[in-house]
């Protein structure tokens, strides 16, 4: 049997659950305004939570994680395809690249859409399960210091392929490269905000008021 078209529509269905707009979406249903005119104007949680407020941000988040969890599953539906776990591996992380891919260049939003973190996060939760607590920790701390959620993300990339590499003794090869992308491809996407960062211009998330940021 020809697996190849199964492969290649399963590649299809993740980009197009990453290009979901979850936070696009939910500010035009119940706040009328495009998320991305507005705040840091990224279609992500954390402007969502700056702008639409904290159950609205949190809702976003959780989407947006889950579209990332459901793209690398896909396999589930065709476990035959697969004689190894390292193939299979290797093609999870193909589908989470096409999630990350489709939430950063949404079809469904004209192509501008978030940084990808949170789906980011779903696709490590998925796949790196030990590694995620570790990550977070990091994350958490960073922002718990700092109240800047940029700060957390990046130390949170950083610490990851430590962790995949050094810490994880069943990591593969293909899961020690992911983690080196992440951690270069998320301060990348974060580069407007470590030259606010730079100079002390970074906005703090406060939980207590819907900040908007300039």
């Amino acid at each position: 049997m020809d697996y190849i078209p199964i492969l290649i529509v399963s590649l299809i269905i993740a980009y197009l659950l990453g290009s979901i707009p979850t936070a696009v979406w939910v500010g035009k249903a119940l706040y009328k305004i495009d998320l991305r005119e507005h705040g840091s104007k990224n279609a992500g949680a954390t402007n969502a939570i700056r702008t639409l407020g904290i159950k609205t941000g949190l809702f976003v988040l959780v989407v947006d994680a889950l579209k990332g969890l459901a793209a690398v599953n896909l396999v589930l539906f065709f476990p035959e395809i697969f004689p190894g776990d390292n193939t299979r591996i290797l093609f999870q992380l193909l589908l989470g690249v096409m999630a990350l891919l489709g939430h950063i260049f949404p079809v469904f939003a004209k192509f501008r859409g978030g940084k990808g973190i949170a789906t980011l996060g779903g696709i490590i939760i998925a796949l790196f399960p030990g590694t995620v607590l570790i990550c977070l920790g990091v994350f958490a701390l960073g922002f718990l210091i700092t109240r800047i959620v940029s700060v957390g993300s990046i130390l949170a990339a950083i610490t990851f392929p430590i962790v995949v590499i050094f810490l994880d003794k069943d990591s593969v090869l293909a899961e020690q490269v992911f983690s080196i992308i992440v951690a270069v491809f998320v301060p990348l996407t974060h580069r407007k905000n470590i030259f606010r960062l730079f100079k002390c211009e970074e906005n703090k998330l406060d939980f207590k008021k819907n900040n908007k940021q300039s």
